[in-house]
């Protein structure tokens, strides 16, 4: 089961509160649903359980006759697709009559009279989301959005969403395939859309899911890290060598003191050691390991100075 799917699952499971409650959900699902007018009622989708539940929202509010089928075939995609509809005219007509549309209507939009109190765009909003809307699994991003069949419709969802308080969530429209959908990115905003439709369990999902991948992010920060550093350590080690024997090839090793031997001796023998490594074999401190190293390769430079003169 995908992640949507176990979220509109969830949405799905939650007990009606009371009538009002049900009436905006049912909207939101009515109008959001693809095919809703005097001509046609009908909720294609992915989701049986947001099927049922919309079954169980016009039986309870409207109680009309109810046609439902599933696709024989599996898509593509491993799943089978539902239809709820309408049969019979007149039942569509006086549900689009009570909620405020008819075939006169040149664009489908939200009638905010079915919409008086603030509290209603939470199951509003949920029958929307049941009828349309779609989440990326946490463990791919954090996406959320609702394909509307109408522009109007799109830009009625993003004020009204724009409109809640207890969220600053910032949805953009963009338009495919003459439709439009209506996204939502960000897990912070993902999780606060999900929670006040009431996908309280799907938030928990989406908010270990990106707990887990930040420890994941910052264990490979480290370790890009840590190779980064590695290869410091082997280009500068490799250099040092070569600027040893350069010194050693010439007459300028046997002046040098015994600490500067003592070193060259060590690293030469040991390419991979890093400067702590090398502090702690001589008993000295990092900084003096890399002063001693400056030394050495300022001594092989004057050499190889010297040389280019003499070229």
């Amino acid at each position: 089961m995908s992640f949507s799917s176990r979220v509109k699952a969830e949405l799905s499971a939650l007990p009606f509160e009371n009538n009002e409650m049900m009436a905006a959900e049912c909207y939101g699902m009515l109008l959001f649903c693809g095919k809703f007018s005097p001509r046609e009622i009908l909720l294609k989708s992915e989701s049986a359980d947001a099927c049922r539940r919309f079954e169980s929202l016009l039986c309870e509010l409207f109680s009309p006759i109810i046609e439902r089928e599933s696709d024989l075939k599996l898509s593509c995609k491993g799943r089978r697709l539902s239809r709820v509809s309408l049969p019979i005219p007149s039942e569509r007509t006086a549900i689009c009559e009570s909620l405020g549309h008819n075939n006169r209507d040149i664009k489908l939009r939200i009638n905010r009279a079915n919409l008086g109190d603030e509290k209603l765009y939470a199951p509003f909003l949920r029958g929307a989301f049941l009828a349309c809307g779609s989440v990326t699994h946490p463990e791919k991003g954090y996406h959320l959005e609702l394909n509307v069949a109408h522009k109007t419709l799109a830009e009625n969802l993003v004020l009204l969403i724009n409109e809640v308080e207890v969220f600053s969530v910032s949805p953009r429209i963009t338009g495919r395939n003459h439709t439009y959908t209506v996204y939502i990115k960000g897990s912070e905003n993902v999780c606060d859309f999900l929670a006040y439709i009431g996908a309280s369990d799907s938030v928990m999902e989406v908010i270990n899911a990106s707990v887990v991948k930040e420890i994941r992010n910052s264990v490979n920060r480290r370790n890009n890290s840590d190779l980064a550093n590695l290869r410091k350590v082997t280009e500068a080690a490799a250099r040092q060598s070569i600027a040893i024997r350069k010194i050693k090839k010439s007459k300028l090793y046997d002046e040098l003191d015994d600490g500067l031997k003592q070193l060259a001796e060590l690293r030469l023998e040991n390419p991979d050691m890093s400067l702590k490594e090398l502090s702690e074999s001589l008993g000295i401190s990092r900084s003096g390991v890399n002063h001693r190293l400056e030394r050495i390769m300022k001594i092989a430079e004057s050499i190889r100075e010297e040389n280019d003169g003499k070229a």
